[in-house]
């Protein structure tokens, strides 16, 4: 008679999936983001917020760093109304080779410098390994693009820091796909992993991509980890990016990531999909109130403190 195989402990589960092996394949591929491995809530601390409590984080900013008047005025505006994480990129995927692709790392003191200014920490993506080791210095929070989730190496580098890390998920990718990826991080030992939801490619040509407000409580249902929301890449237009976001909020999203410029139809990248500043305002009134509605609370990033930053000064 064949014997019962032993239950195993959560220690020796964790080792299974750092170790790759069939067994821990085949029960879940994404077991350590699972509500299985850990029923409670993750919550992961972003400067003054808990992610993954009754906290909504606000992310806001350009979709690009284009220079340091930009990103300054920018930074005023989005901590005017109570944000929390400055984003900019610095390295921008674009599908045309043609396309602004941002200042590279010539932007990243002009990015720090703004944030550290007006009291914001910052956020941005890394897309490949050797820009890793700067941006882990000088920035709070790394990134992770749609179109780098499943880069796995990547992943596996981000896996071995102490950092938060902001994972998108792909435009084509199924939700399971999004937290097999961030699979790769916490089974590297980093835990501090928020996912982003983006919008997803359909047959739909009216919004940029559809955004999957069902996937907020689906990921809420299979996991653990906390779920945002990019009401502007869903979009594609600043004057549907408002209604999507206080949509992703009822729905269960523990922040927003939104796109904000002050010269919007002069931006160098994503101009139709960001808002102006007083539209950004305008977001964050209405979003007090629905969220005090839903038992969530908006804590607008109102003071006169700097954000407590421990990186270094950029020295390039």
């Amino acid at each position: 008679m064949d014997k019962k195989p032993q239950s195993l402990g959560e220690k020796d589960k964790g080792s299974m999936a750092k170790n790759g092996t069939k067994e821990m394949e085949a029960e879940s591929p994404f077991y350590l983001c699972s509500k299985a491995h850990k029923p409670d809530q993750s919550i992961i601390q972003i400067g003054p917020v808990y992610v993954g409590s009754d906290e909504l984080l606000i992310i806001a900013g350009p979709c690009a760093v284009e220079s340091e008047v930009q990103i300054h005025e920018t930074a005023a505006a989005v901590k005017r109304a109570g944000a929390h994480v400055l984003r900019g990129g610095l390295f921008k995927p674009r599908t045309s080779p043609y396309s602004f692709q941002g200042l590279g790392l010539e932007g990243l003191n002009f990015f720090v410098n703004a944030a550290k200014e007006h009291g914001l920490l910052t956020v941005t993506e890394v897309m490949d390994l050797t820009h890793l080791d700067i941006l882990a210095q000088h920035v709070d929070i790394l990134q992770v693009g749609s179109r780098n989730m499943q880069n796995y190496p990547l992943l596996k580098a981000l896996g071995a820091l102490d950092k938060p890390v902001l994972l998108k998920r792909g435009l084509s990718s199924t939700v399971e796909e999004l937290l097999a990826a961030a699979e790769y991080i916490l089974v590297g030992g980093n835990h501090k992993v928020v996912l982003c939801e983006r919008g997803i490619r359909t047959f739909q040509n009216h919004f940029r991509f559809t955004p999957d407000i069902s996937a907020l409580p689906l990921v809420h249902e299979l996991s653990h980890l906390p779920i945002i929301l990019d009401p502007s890449h869903c979009s594609g237009r600043r004057q549907w990016v408002i209604p999507v976001a206080k949509a992703a909020i009822a729905a269960g999203a523990d922040g927003l990531m939104v796109e904000v410029h002050p010269a919007p139809d002069k931006a160098l990248s994503d101009g139709p999909q960001s808002l102006f500043p007083h539209q950004f305002q305008q977001l964050m009134d209405e979003m007090e109130g629905l969220a005090k509605a839903l038992g969530r609370k908006l804590k607008r990033n109102k003071g006169n403190e700097k954000a407590h930053h421990t990186m270094p000064q950029a020295n390039l």
